[in-house]
């Protein structure tokens, strides 16, 4: 129950040697109820500081070279620095080459800045809380694949945006939105068959317990999958995820193994179930709404700092010079920022509802409670951040939170069941 995607998410970290981890009850036997371990809330909190350290240092370090090409003159030098490439010309000012090789000159400094951050936070970190089972090698490969599928979607989005940029000058911004909206259904339907198995290995679930409570969950909720699959989440980490991947036709329920060996088929279900309510709810046409809405009002003022930049810097060629590119980031960026803590509350209550969904569908609170708890203690999962961290940086609500609702949920339905 972690972010991925909309309607694809992480249901827990199990560190096998941490509390808790031990391998699922066979049917018919009461687990212990599972309790919070100090000492891993303790690990988690110095965990959370550190992550959260580096992504400023992260934010930082992106604001210092975007302000470095903005006020230096360094984004005009690199303009003319790759004026060697091809001057196409097309639609009256897109030119393709130059754009391409100015944003790859930029994407390659980016990635080689922020390459230590990731390896220190992504593989060292993740390797000393025991939160990673992976190599060097694979987490090179891993990253190297992530670095080919980034460059190319980011190239064409940047291609697009100057191509629309040159073709519609006046209206851009809003054929920009509406092709942002076609992206994100299209990798949203692409996510389980071209996506996914880049990364893990997709298996069908052998019938058995868990696969036909999923079955049944699945027809409760009204939602067609085209299968139910495990994921070898061990052979790269010890988290535990469970997910609702794909649209329409590929659509398919996707349990990570690491849940499927060390969770109870009633803590698998309430975690499905979560996911589950995602599609019950709509959750995945409401995420891509907000979504397309933000980047119209994004790439709108994008157009107003534009004109008005361009129009008073006269070292600027126009709209489609690529030396834009860094005003274009930056006021994106800025704009981001400020509406982060809006859209995390937004998605914080999407998956409140989702955890109502969960409760409701199963009945099952004690299992959620449980789910809850081995998450906070083998996820590291700060149990109650800063109030001010949450509403920052949190999509979902924190596990403290999570856990005071289920206990008051199974409060009120004493309650009704003694009235």
């Amino acid at each position: 129950m972690s972010e991925l995607s909309p309607g694809a998410e992480a249901a827990a970290l199990a560190t096998p040697s941490a509390p808790d981890a031990t391998p699922a009850t066979t049917v018919g036997e009461t687990p212990a109820p599972a309790q919070i371990d100090k000492e891993r809330q303790k690990l988690a909190r110095h965990y959370a500081r550190q992550q959260q350290t580096l992504s400023l240092i992260g934010l930082g370090a992106s604001g210092v070279l975007i302000a470095l090409l903005l006020f230096s003159g360094l984004s005009f030098w690199l303009r003319d620095a790759v004026a060697f490439t091809p001057n196409w010309t097309l639609f009256g000012g897109w030119q393709p080459a130059r754009v391409g090789a100015f944003f790859l000159a930029l994407f390659l400094a980016a990635f080689v800045l922020g390459l230590p951050l990731s390896w220190y936070g992504g593989f060292i970190l993740a390797h000393r809380y025991g939160l990673s089972t992976q190599s060097l090698r694979g987490w090179l490969i891993d990253e190297a694949k992530g670095f080919i599928l980034s460059l190319v979607f980011e190239l064409a989005a940047i291609e697009g945006l100057y191509l629309l940029l040159a073709a519609l000058p006046t209206t851009w911004w809003l054929w920009g939105g509406l092709a942002m909206a076609i992206v994100i259904m299209l990798l949203s339907t692409l996510l389980p068959v071209l996506v996914l198995p880049l990364f893990f290995k997709l298996t069908p679930l052998p019938d058995g317990e868990v696969r036909q409570r999923t079955l049944l969950l699945a027809d409760r909720a009204h939602t067609r999958v085209r299968g139910i699959y495990s994921m070898n989440m061990s052979a790269r980490t010890t988290a535990a995820n469970a997910m609702v991947a794909g649209l329409g036709g590929t659509r398919r329920i996707v349990i990570g193994d690491t849940l499927l060996d060390r969770y109870t088929p009633d803590e698998i279900e309430v975690v499905v179930a979560h996911e589950l309510g995602h599609q019950v709810h709509n959750d995945i046409p409401k995420l891509v709404l907000v979504q397309v809405v933000t980047t119209l009002v994004g790439l709108f003022i994008v157009n107003l700092v534009l004109n008005a930049v361009v129009s008073n810097v006269h070292q600027y060629h126009g709209l489609t010079d690529s030396a834009t590119l860094p005003l274009i980031v930056a006021t994106l960026g800025v704009f981001g920022l400020v509406l982060l803590p809006l859209v995390n509350g937004y998605s914080r209550h999407v998956e409140h509802q989702a955890d109502v969904y969960a409760l409701e569908s199963t009945g099952k609170i004690a299992a959620f409670l449980s789910a809850m708890t081995r998450l906070a203690n083998q996820n590291l999962g700060e149990l109650q951040p800063s109030p001010i961290v949450e509403f920052l940086l949190y999509n979902h609500p924190s596990i403290g939170k999570r856990l005071a609702f289920a206990r008051a949920y199974a409060e009120r339905q004493e309650q009704k069941s003694q009235a």
